[in-house]
């Protein structure tokens, strides 16, 4: 019984927390500014980071739309599935820490030959039988080496549920865009269609002309190129809305109820644009690729006290406490108690420089880690830095691209009145439509560019994936 007490007690000390040996990690210093530029000063907005994507988005088909999505998409699926993996590939490391107790039941009958043993005696039968518990195999992890391979274990589940929150994040941003894409190519589709209607009437208009002698037959062939033209703009923007369902559809990741459709940007979402930027220390604590990086960096940290232990010895126990009897009725008689105890050391003498080798490349992986870690960093503060240069002069790219859109409607208007007041000929109308027709089309395209950026800075910022607060 002493013996049995001594073996519980060498367990527990075995099973005891221990010290590491690999290094003590420290977080590298941000290979950015301080401050990102074309910030802002308003005091106003809202940080992304603490604004889910619920509150960011207000308009309720594409709310719905994003929902759906985060509820079917594939990408996501696989990695919320990476995820369990990785948790029981986590459970599995751990569980090494402490000793696989096995209970175990025995029964042997045999016959012995005569003479087998060199004695004089004929052959026999012989019977044994045992019922015990124990642990085999249990290695003490005085040096650490689980619990560094633990701790490489739980680094990487973490890192694997931020790779989670990041495709989160991106994935609110594609529908939000493919669905500003879809509402800008509808607008298209609606000017194209009212540029063939007007083209259309001013065709009929100059071969009226044309009969009554008052123009030529240039300016007929003229209206005509506006229509042809008009009618292959409605075509490619008839095919661009298909392509825009259907990305909508790959990303939700199921078929788009046509009522969640817009209509045209003036049904697009009102997109809150007033983000504060922060600090570039404040992006690094909430943009999850960032924190994936750091987590395979604590992880490759961890991995070289993994090397560093597999230079001294290996201790582990093997052990069992039970009964054992020749005989299975005398089995839990009185008397009939039986253990073993063995336990095993093993020191590395040579094996041609492989733990050595091992080591290095631990701590080669670290430093890839670090600039992994590193480029994440500089890669976020790009999208950051982007996204705001774009912020801060949007509103001027769109009100000038609207004085323009207005004066070449004057400008289209006073052209149509020359021509029929006989002043000029149709040219000046056909040229002053194209400026108009194109100023238009720029004008849907800054209205988009202001939209999307408005995302990009939300999804650069590491907004998007917090649930809303009840």
């Amino acid at each position: 019984m002493r013996t049995s007490l001594s073996f519980l007690l060498v367990l527990a000390i075995g099973g005891a927390g221990c010290r590491t040996m690999a290094p003590e990690y420290a977080r590298p210093a941000a290979p950015v500014p301080g401050a990102f530029p074309d910030a802002g000063t308003s005091t106003d907005a809202r940080s992304a980071a603490d604004l889910p994507w619920q509150s960011f988005i207000t308009d309720v088909s594409l709310r719905t739309l994003v929902s759906q999505a985060l509820e079917s998409n594939r990408d996501l699926r696989t990695a919320a599935l990476n995820i369990e993996r990785a948790q029981a590939l986590y459970r599995i490391q751990r569980s090494a820490l402490l000793p696989a107790v096995n209970g175990t039941a025995n029964g042997v009958r045999q016959r012995i030959p005569e003479g087998l043993f060199g004695g004089a005696g004929g052959a026999f039968n012989a019977e044994q039988y045992s019922v015990g518990v124990g642990v085999s195999n249990y290695e003490l992890d005085i040096f650490g080496r689980i619990r560094s391979l633990n701790d490489v274990a739980l680094q990487r589940f973490l890192a694997t549920e931020q790779v989670r929150r990041a495709v989160q994040i991106a994935l609110v941003a594609e529908v939000s865009q493919a669905y500003l894409t879809y509402a800008a190519d509808q607008e298209r589709l609606a000017l194209s269609r009212r540029t063939l209607d007007v083209q259309q009437q001013s065709q009929r208009l100059a071969e009226r002309r044309l009969e009554a002698g008052i123009s030529n037959a240039l300016a007929v062939r003229q209206a005509e190129t506006t229509v042809a033209a008009a009618r292959a703009d409605v075509a490619r923007f008839t095919a661009l809305i298909a392509q825009d369902r259907n990305a909508l559809a790959l990303v939700i990741g199921r078929d788009v109820d046509p009522a969640l459709l817009p209509a045209g940007q003036t049904d697009t979402v009102t997109m809150l644009t007033e983000l504060t930027a922060g600090l570039p220390s404040a992006v690094l604590q909430q943009r999850p690729d960032i924190l994936a990086a750091e987590h395979q960096l604590q992880a490759a940290n961890a991995n070289i006290g993994v090397a560093r232990a597999n230079f001294f010895p290996t201790i582990s126990l093997t052990g069992s406490v039970g009964t054992a009897s020749r005989s299975l009725g005398d089995l839990f008689t009185s008397g009939t108690g039986a253990w073993s105890f063995i336990p095993n050391l093993v020191a590395p003498i040579f094996n041609a420089g492989r733990n050595r080798a091992t080591l290095e490349v631990s701590q080669i992986d670290r430093e890839l880690a670090v600039a992994a870690y590193e480029q994440a960093i500089q890669g976020a503060f790009r999208d950051v830095a982007d996204a705001l240069a774009v912020r801060s002069t949007i509103d001027e790219e769109l009100a000038a691209q609207q004085a323009l859109q207005a004066a070449a409607a004057e400008s289209l208007r006073l052209a149509e009145a020359r021509f029929r007041g006989g002043v000029d000929s149709y040219l000046p109308v056909l040229d002053a439509t194209r400026v108009q027709y194109t100023s238009q089309q720029g004008l849907i395209a800054v209205r988009l560019a202001r939209a999307v950026n408005s995302v990009a800075l939300y999804r650069a910022l590491g907004g998007g994936w917090t649930e809303p607060v009840s």
